[in-house]
């Protein structure tokens, strides 16, 4: 659980001017990208959506963030949900400005250590910058240019080609495998 940060004026755009319920628009968005989602429900307060309910495995979880916060206009995503059967930990969220607090009133903090907890090995998040390409942060993340793929797969289908990703996305890079 943790509040996460995104650039405001980077991602997908989804609200039609002048929407009022952007609640039902983020909803019906993470419902495009399959995966079950149907537990979790959508508060906007701003340009902050609040997550909360209950998904079944920690990548649903990290990739309902990112779904939620690679959102044209959303620059905060307070995640309050819940994995079935485990207790996940967000505590190791580091790269761009993709952040964690540990509690409400707890400063931002950021670590590169992966943590386990309940079987599942949270990922980290990293912010796309000019000039980075999947290859490049493979290289940064795992010492190998050529697992490019294995970040691709990890943010499928917020993914579609390994060659469109853009500056102030956030993508999931999972614990090298």
């Amino acid at each position: 659980m943790g509040m996460f940060d995104f650039m405001k004026d980077a991602g997908e755009k989804i609200f039609k001017p002048g929407e009022a319920k952007r609640e039902a628009a983020i909803k019906s968005h993470m419902g495009s990208y399959g995966g079950d989602y149907s537990n979790i429900d959508v508060e906007v307060d701003g340009n902050t959506a609040r997550l909360t309910g209950s998904v079944g495995n920690q990548a649903a979880r990290e990739k309902a963030v990112l779904i939620a916060g690679n959102i044209d206009g959303i620059e905060r995503v307070d995640d309050r949900m819940t994995v079935t059967g485990a207790s996940p930990s967000f505590s190791n969220v580091s790269g761009g400005v993709a952040t964690t607090k540990a509690t409400p009133a707890a400063g931002i903090g950021s670590s590169a250590a992966h943590a386990s907890q309940g079987g599942q090995t949270a990922s980290t998040f990293y912010t796309v910058e000019k000039g980075d390409t999947l290859s490049k942060i493979a290289k940064q993340r795992y010492g190998d240019a050529n697992k490019y793929q294995q970040i691709f797969e990890a943010n499928k289908p917020m993914l579609s080609d390994p060659d469109k990703i853009y500056p102030g996305q956030v993508l999931r890079i999972p614990a090298q495998s």
